[in-house]
Formats: structure tokens, C-alpha cells, sequence
């Protein structure tokens, strides 16, 4: 199935269509007709030779190749392989029988046909007179049916499929050895010139080599079950069904005109709950079928040899061995819920015979092929983990308004965002801006939101960015100049870097402090400034200690790197280096933690008189606070180490003290990290737990990001990857959310906030590059409201300045010679 799809596969393959057994005319030999298919179905079958290949090359050199594997990305790498080189001897190998097949429908992306269509006509134009084509998705929750448009999908039986590329490879002169198992891979690696694996997600060829490929398998937590209907429906439907036992949901497709994949999933405790471990396949047929009986109207499901499974996510450190290479599932799989296995593997296929056609050896190809497909796999799994991590914490998202979870929905990935949706559906879009109280006219992005006395009149957060350009801890021209920048350029909140509360809690000798009163008359001019220059937009004070990763160069001297003269004493939750080699800090005392808090109050009591209208306590990055806070940097055994209570323990005293001088109608928020991504560091229950405590003692909002707490740790990056975090604490606390990481695009801001996973977004590095990000975030959408007013002496360039003459007469006539 497809929801959304990355760029398709690659197009520079042309090639003779003339192979052995094709014809021109007529019927040619082994029954092959005009359209370059075979008619007779013949194989070499189950008395073909299991033993290895003859030795040699066929005349004029050209490459022997054994294919492993009769999937859609095995005999799609046999067509191609033998289409561009007739001279080629190709010969595939599948155990099982020509028409078992699994599974019932696929969806192929366009982007993918695009890329079959320039490889392989034949093929192209086979799959498009059996494809059935719609537009809609519905999404049916409690009863209430919601449909989205556009989409634009195309579908086929996977068996037929395969009878496609059958027809094609014995059209071409392919070997298929079906019902037979191919012979050893060390043998067929002696015999041939190159050997594609495209055994599937259960490959052999993988674990045989596993020492090479260095695969690694993530089972996930759902259980699903491949079945079949014998109507088509008229849309893509997603149906959640809320039972005793808990919640459970169809996926379901037409692939023919009469018939459409259904897919049933759950988690594997509701799964166990309901008592399916005990059924058979028939048993958990019916079962299924009276659970979505309105989706079915009352028609029965089938099965062919269904279990229920759960779905592994496979990643290989590498995907080629000297003249073996893995294809498709054996090199990686992706979640169904985006409808990527079969087209990965047949973009796979294309790629590697483009590579093939384009380096001068089978080595070069193979480091080629990989080298261009991986960061594209990558991608898709990303986005694929998203999908699948939506649908296993469906239970999170119940109680949304109807239309904001089906947005939702369509969402979840990230491929699909509020702006191509409205491209493909504006009226679905606008329904759900209507329910979200968007005012006419208005993004999400550039709604207002409370906290407390504070009205942010958008939701675009200007993230705390260290600058390192501080003197003896003062603020000075180019904080005003920077801060003030970004507040002209139209941000609803504007924060400081950490600003710390003594000398020894700074990061390096350029880090901003409040703890003279020199310090404070400067953060007072960038205020005012701010309030002056800028109204509507607020500032914020995030307040720290830098603890163990204190007394550092400045971050272009060498990041995290100590000073090497003039370094300060460190003090830490526990007397841990940040990095090895590094300086090591001492434990604070009891008598330090009073101390330490009575800073932080100080430094507070200067930012409320300074006229700040928010304070953030820095509580992640590994830093003094976020120290006390993981299981990897606390190591203490007194009252503020050991369990999670007592690791909050200290933060908790901080927070309340600040609270108690911050002003009450001034809103105060806490940064966390929400996974130290380490081993054996804090996790996502730890997140949550950290955000109900620091709600319970009066926080309004929680700045979720993560890591940085080890120097060891092993983030997963990508595109806003650190927003799954927030969205999961904002729907188990209630709390209002900042988001954070790599959040780049209005767009990606506008599909965040619609869909309910956070409520403000915080950039960094967007506003580096431009500091009137927001304003030209708003001009590009054409709005010009409340949420983005332009400052007076800037209102002239709110429209983008013209890059060239428009105006220049059009040809009328075209006078031939």
C-alpha cells in the first residue's frame, strides 16, 4: 500500500528488446507474441539441475548471473539483467511453485512506474492494463467516516504480478528454475559473475554471510495477518475498532475489481487479550471479519496459508559481498502501512542494473548501487518507523477531535504534509483547520496560544542557540543585535542561549551569565529593545548550569574540548568526565546544593526585573540538572540518587525555588532530554514520568529534546526526529509541548500543530541562516494577519522582490522556412 512515496527508481536503461525467444511477428519460439510476453507459462521446473552452474562465460564475455529468489525484485532484476545484455546468461531460483505467492495486493508508486517505463515498455504497459486506480483514503473511527482526496493510487494482485514477470523473463530468455532451491551461495559465487540475492526478508543468503552483511532485526510490537475480501473498495480505508480487549485496526485496499486486501493489526497484548494465540487460520478469519463486519458489510474474509506475524525492521551494514549482493527484502524491509516492500525492490532492481550498465566492472556496480540506493532506504525506513510507531500508540491519539485524527493519520510519516494534502484535498484541509479554530485565512503555525498570562501570538519559538560571544559573562552588541534581529523577524517567542547562574556554571569563557548586576543591565537593553521595537513578539531567559561539561573551548576552538589553560573547578551530580580524558568533576555536597539552588533563585529574581517573559530551566544536554536526572550520570546513593524519584529530587528543589520568585502570571517551561540515546540511559516512560512531575509542580509547558547527556551516545537524526518525543508526552500529560530538532520548513511547522502532536515548534538553525524566517514564512503563504506583523520600517519588503523582467512581448507568429 502507498500513502506517500519517495522519488522513483533510476531511468537511463535502454537496451535491446530482442533476446533469446522474443519475436517481431506473430508467434515466435516458446510461444512469445507481439507484445513481448510469454504465452505458454513453461519453465525449466522441477527436474531442473540443483547443482552448481558450468563454469565460463557465454561467447563475447558477458556476465553469468544466478538470482536467488522469485519475488517481484528478484525476476524484475532477471528481466532487466537480461533485457539490457541478451548475451547474458541469467537463471533464477525459487523454491517454491510459479503461482504460490502471499500477501494479495500491491501498490506500485508512480515515481516507481516512471522508473519501469523507461526500463522496460513491455513490462510498463502490462502492469498498466491490470492496475485499478482510485484517489481516496477513508478513515472510519467511532463510527464517523472521513475522506481525503487526491491521493492518486494503483493496485494490481501480486500474483498477477508475478505472471507478468514470468511471461517477461522466459519472453527474454531468463533460466527460471521454480520448486527448486538454488545451489549453495559459496558454489553459485564460484560459478558466476554476480549473484543477486534477493531472497526475502527470511533470506538465507543473509545469514549465511551474516558475519559480512552484519544484519540487524528489530521486531516490533504489533501482530498482523494478511487477508482478502472478494469486493473492491471504493477507497483506501483505514477502520479503528475500539473492543474490550483493546483497540485493533484494518487496512484495506482493492487490488482488482472484485477484490481487496485487508490487513488486520494490533498489539500483541491486545492480540493475546483477545485470545487469537489460540485460534487457527480459519478460527481467526471469522473472528476478523465479525470484529470489522460494517467495513465488510457483512461479506467474509479469506485467507491464504495467513499467520499472524510481527514485523521486523531489517537494516545491513553492508549489502554487497565480492560478486553477492542483496535485493529488496534481503537488504531491507519498510512498513506495509507506506506500501514500500515491492517498490524498494523493484527500484532496487532498476538501480542495479543502471549500475551495472555504468561502471566498467561488477565490483564498481555494486559499491555504485549501494552507494545510491542506501540513503534512499534509509529515508523510507525513517519514515516507515514513523508510520508503524503511529499505529502501534494508536490508542495515544482517541480522543482527538475526528477530523484533527484523521489529519492525523495522513500525517504520520512525515511524506505526506499539511501543504501537499491541501494540494490534493483543500476542503479536507480546510475542514480541519475549521475544527482546530484556525481564524479564516490563517496557517496553523500562526494561531495564537496561552500559557498563563502570556498570549504567543504564533506558534514559531526562536530555540536557544549558544553564541559563545559573551565578556566576563555580559551580554553585549552582538547579543542585541542577534536576539533583536530575530525578534524583528516575527517569532511569537524569542529565547536566550543558557544563560548561567555563576561563573563556574558556564559551558566556555564566552558563555552569557545573570549573576552580576552588570550582567542584568545588559539583558535589560536586549528587553527593552525587544518590547520596544518588536511588540507582540515575547522573550524568554533559559537559566542553567553547565555542571560536568563546564570550563570548554569555544564550540569553533574545538567542541567539548577543555580550555588549555585558565580552567575552572567542576562540580557534577557524580564525579563522572564527560569525555574520557576529560576533567573530572566533583560530586556536590549537600551543603553545594543549597547554594547551587539559591544561584539559580538569584539569577531568576534578575530575569523577572529584567522584564523576561518566560523562564526555561535547562534541564537537558547532560548539563548540571539533566545530570541529576539520568541513570547514566547519577550514580549517587544519598537521597538524590538511585530511583527515579530521587534523581528528580534536586531538579524538583530548583524548580520550586525559581517558581517561588518567578512572577506568577509569567509562564515558566522545562527543557528535557527525552532519551540519552544510550544503553541503559533514560527512555520514553522516564520522558513522561520527568513531565507529569515538573506539570505537578507548575511547570506550563515541557521543551522536549534529547541526548547529549554521553559522549557516546548514538542518535537517530532525521527529518523533526526529535518530535515523536513531545507528541508522546503531550497526549499522556496533557502538558503543552515545544518541539525541537531538525524542524526545518513552515510546512513541516503547519502539519505539527494541525495535527496535534505539539504546540510550539522551536528552530535553530533556519533562523541562523535567516532571521526573518516567520515573516517569510508568512509571505510565502500569502498571510498577512495578526500572527506576523511586519515592523513598520520593514512593511516595503514584505512581498519577494522580483528576480527578472515578466514583461517582455510574447512571440505571436512562427514562420516556417
Amino acid at each position: 500500500m502507498r500513502v506517500d512515496t519517495d522519488t522513483g527508481g533510476r531511468d537511463p536503461l535502454a537496451g535491446s528488446e530482442a533476446g533469446t525467444g522474443s519475436g517481431t511477428g506473430g508467434e515466435g519460439r516458446d510461444g512469445v507474441g507481439r507484445d513481448g510476453l510469454a504465452r505458454s507459462g513453461r519453465t525449466r521446473s522441477e527436474d531442473a539441475s540443483t547443482g552448481p552452474a558450468r563454469t565460463g562465460r557465454p561467447a563475447g564475455g558477458a556476465l553469468r548471473v544466478a538470482v536467488i529468489g522469485g519475488g517481484p525484485g528478484g525476476l524484475y532484476a532477471a528481466a532487466l539483467l537480461k533485457r539490457l545484455d541478451p548475451a547474458r546468461e541469467v537463471t533464477l531460483w525459487e523454491r517454491n511453485a510459479p503461482d504460490d505467492t502471499f500477501g494479495f495486493g500491491v501498490v506500485l508508486s508512480d515515481e516507481t512506474l516512471g522508473g519501469i517505463e523507461h526500463a522496460d515498455p513491455v513490462v510498463h504497459a502490462a502492469l498498466q492494463a491490470e492496475f485499478v486506480r482510485w484517489d481516496d483514503i477513508d478513515i472510519v473511527r467511532r463510527g464517523v467516516r472521513h475522506t481525503s482526496g487526491g491521493h492518486g493510487f494503483a493496485a494490481l494482485g501480486r500474483r498477477r504480478l508475478l505472471e507478468i514477470l514470468h511471461e517477461r523473463c522466459l519472453a527474454l530468455g531468463v533460466d527460471l528454475r521454480f520448486t527448486v532451491a538454488a545451489p549453495p551461495v559459496d558454489s553459485l559465487m564460484a560459478s558466476y559473475d554476480l549473484v543477486v540475492a534477493a531472497d526475502g526478508v527470511h533470506s538465507l543468503t543473509r545469514a549465511a554471510y551474516a558475519e559480512v552483511f552484519r544484519p540487524s532485526v528489530e521486531e516490533h510490537r504489533c501482530r498482523y495477518i494478511w487477508l482478502a475480501a472478494d469486493f473492491a473498495f471504493d477507497a483506501f480505508r483505514f477502520e479503528i475498532a475500539e473492543t474490550e480487549h483493546g483497540v485493533m485496526q484494518l487496512h484495506g485496499y482493492p487490488y482488482a475489481a472484485d477484490a481487496s486486501t485487508v490487513i488486520v493489526e494490533m498489539r500483541e497484548e491486545v492480540w493475546r487479550a483477545a485470545g487469537f494465540a489460540d485460534l487457527d487460520e480459519r478460527e481467526s478469519v471469522e473472528r476478523c471479519g465479525k470484529i470489522f463486519a460494517d467495513a465488510l458489510g457483512g461479506r467474509p474474509l479469506r485467507a491464504n496459508k495467513s499467520a499472524w506475524t510481527r514485523f521486523r525492521t531489517i537494516v545491513n551494514g553492508r549489502w554487497s559481498h565480492g560478486n553477492l549482493v542483496l535485493l529488496g527484502d534481503a537488504a531491507h524491509t519498510a512498513h506495509f502501512s507506506i506500501g514500500s516492500g515491492t517498490k524498494l525492490a523493484v527500484e532496487d532492481a532498476l538501480a542495479l542494473a543502471a549500475c551495472l550498465e555504468e561502471r566498467p566492472s561488477p565490483a564498481e556496480a555494486l559499491a555504485a548501487y549501494e552507494e545510491e540506493r542506501r540513503p534512499v532506504v534509509a529515508s523510507t525506513q525513517r519514515a516507515a518507523r514513523a508510520s508503524l510507531e503511529w499505529f502501534e500508540n494508536l490508542d495515544r491519539y482517541l480522543d482527538q477531535p475526528s477530523r484533527q485524527f484523521a489529519f492525523n493519520l495522513l500525517t504520520r510519516s512525515r511524506r505526506v504534509t499539511h501543504d501537499n494534502l491541501r494540494l490534493r484535498d483543500p476542503h479536507f484541509v480546510a475542514a480541519v483547520e475549521r475544527e482546530f479554530r484556525c481564524p479564516p485565512g490563517t496557517p496553523p503555525m500562526f494561531t495564537p496560544l496561552r500559557l498563563r498570562g502570556l498570549t504567543l501570538r504564533n506558534r514559531v519559538v526562536v530555540s536557544p542557540m549558544d553564541m559563545y560571544s559573551a565578556v566576563d559573562g555580559v551580554p553585549g552588541d552582538f547579543h542585541l543585535v542577534h536576539l533583536g534581529a530575530r525578534a524583528l523577524g516575527g517569532a511569537g517567542l524569542v529565547m536566550t542561549e543558557m544563560v548561567c547562574v555563576s561563573a563556574e556554571g558556564r559551558i566556555t569563557p564566552g558563555c552569557a551569565g545573570l549573576y552580576t548586576s552588570r550582567q542584568a543591565d545588559s539583558w535589560r537593553r536586549i528587553v527593552d529593545f525587544t518590547h520596544r521595537q518588536a511588540p507582540g513578539t515575547a522573550i524568554g531567559l533559559q537559566l542553567g548550569h553547565a555542571g560536568r561539561k563546564g570550563s570548554t573551548r569555544l564550540m569553533w576552538e574545538g567542541i567539548d574540548e577543555p580550555l588549555p589553560d585558565g580552567n575552572w573547578p567542576l562540580v557534577a551530580a557524580s564525579p563522572l568526565p564527560y569525555k574520557p580524558g576529560g576533567q573530572r568533576p566533583r560530586e556536590l555536597s549537600r551543603a553545594q546544593l543549597t547554594d547551587l539552588r539559591e544561584q539559580f533563585t538569584a539569577a531568576a529574581s534578575r530575569a523577572a526585573r529584567c522584564g523576561f517573559d518566560l523562564l526555561e530551566l535547562h534541564c537537558a544536554h547532560g548539563y548540571l540538572l539533566s545530570g541529576f536526572l539520568s541513570p547514566l550520570t547519577n550514580l549517587r546513593t544519598d537521597a538524590y540518587g538511585g530511583s527515579p524519584e530521587k534523581r528528580l529530587r534536586f531538579p524538583l528543589e530548583v524548580f520550586d525555588a525559581v517558581r517561588a520568585v518567578w512572577p506568577q502570571e509569567r509562564p515558566m517551561t522545562v527543557r528535557i532530554s527525552a532519551t540519552d540515546w544510550a544503553e541503559g540511559g533514560t527512555t520514553g516512560d522516564d520522558a513522561v514520568a520527568m513531565a507529569r512531575a515538573f506539570a505537578a509542580h507548575g511547570a506550563d509547558a515541557v521543551d522536549v529534546s534529547t541526548g547529549q547527556v554521553v559522549a557516546d551516545e548514538r542518535p537517530e537524526y532525521g527529518r523533526s526526529y526529535q518530535t515523536p518525543y513531545a507528541d508522546r508526552i503531550r497526549h499522556e500529560t496533557g502538558l503543552p509541548v515545544i518541539s525541537v530538532g531538525a524542524i526545518s520548513s513552515w510546512d513541516d511547522v503547519n502539519s505539527l500543530i494541525l495535527a496535534g502532536r505539539t504546540d510550539l515548534c522551536a528552530l535553530g538553525r533556519p533562523h541562523l541562516y535567516d532571521p526573518h524566517w516567520t515573516l517569510h514564512a508568512a509571505a510565502e503563504q500569502g498571510y498577512e494577519g495578526p500572527g506576523a506583523g511586519w515592523p513598520a520600517p520593514y512593511r516595503a519588503g514584505s512581498r519577494p522582490p522580483r528576480t527578472g523582467r515578466t514583461d517582455a512581448p510574447k512571440p505571436r507568429l512562427s514562420l516556417g522556412t
